[in-house]
């Protein structure tokens, strides 16, 4: 289905948004936007809406219950605006953002769909997964000079850190905690600190008056814990290209790097096991 506005998606918000879990990929470019869509199809969300820049040509057929609805991402707070009306519209379902070349993976995706974690998650009482922003990267720039490539994806297998997350009184917050890692911490020169991060709550259950903030928290303080308070709850990861491309298309810092690749690089292997072996996400009690 394709619309001709955000407004008119909207309109139609309660018989596209009636049952979740429901995918939405933001489209800044071209890169990779075929596989994203693919591998979210894949996952098993019921609806899989890709807001992409206008001049973008979003092919027909990719999957099944795809929705395509233009949307200009260049503006100022494109991302959290976005959002907060697609969530406003939404009913009492789970929804899940990205942007393009930015994979899910879930604790055992490859024999598990997104909506069976969802239900465990759910009888824990929780309305949100914590995801992880893994850093992707060419292994080779000279043949991948926007340091996108699915068959030579890399990733960092060490360097990662958490830091608690600070109330204005500067007091820890419960259960909240700021991470770090990847390439937004080796290249934290062309990195704004406001950015640095690599959490991300990217899976979600709407609700009346519910925002997103620009840094990717919520306006709910629950939302943004990494478990519930007796014992580790699931979290996610998504690999994503993103920073690196960003790093490699910017005129401020592509030239300053010659290479991604460092001694704690290792091939990207395309699945959930690698990452749990990695701690850069967990089952919890989910088994």
């Amino acid at each position: 289905m394709r619309y001709p506005d955000l407004k008119s998606f909207l309109a139609e918000a309660k018989t596209v948004l009636a049952k979740g879990p429901v995918a939405l990929i933001l489209a800044e470019d071209a890169a990779e936007l075929d596989s994203t869509i693919r591998h979210h199809g894949d996952c098993g969300f019921k609806q899989v809406c890709v807001f992409a820049q206008p001049e973008l040509d979003v092919p027909d057929g990719l999957i099944e219950n795809l929705h395509v609805i233009p949307y200009n991402h260049t503006v100022e707070r494109s991302m959290e605006v976005l959002l907060n009306q697609v969530i406003a519209a939404a009913g009492d379902i789970w929804l899940y953002y990205c942007f393009n070349a930015e994979y899910l993976f879930h604790p055992f995706s490859e024999s598990r769909t997104v909506s069976e974690m969802i239900a465990f998650v759910t009888e824990e009482r929780r309305d949100t997964v914590l995801t992880y922003v893994v850093d992707l990267y060419a292994g080779d720039l000279g043949q991948h000079p926007n340091a996108v490539s699915i068959e030579d994806a890399h990733m960092d297998r060490s360097g990662y850190y958490a830091l608690n997350r600070k109330d204005k009184w500067n007091n820890d917050k419960d259960r909240q905690m700021d991470f770090f890692g990847g390439l937004r911490w080796r290249f934290e020169e062309h990195i704004p600190s406001p950015r640095r991060r690599i959490d991300r709550v990217s899976l979600f259950r709407a609700k009346p008056g519910l925002k997103i903030n620009a840094d990717h928290t919520f306006n709910d303080e629950e939302y943004n814990t990494y478990a519930c308070p007796w014992h580790h709850s699931p979290t996610a990861a998504l690999a994503s290209f993103r920073t690196a491309k960003a790093l490699k298309l910017n005129p401020g810092s592509t030239f300053d790097i010659e290479t991604f690749r460092w001694h704690n690089s290792t091939p990207f292997e395309w699945h959930s096991q690698q990452l749990l072996d990695l701690g850069l996400m967990e089952p919890g009690q989910w088994f």
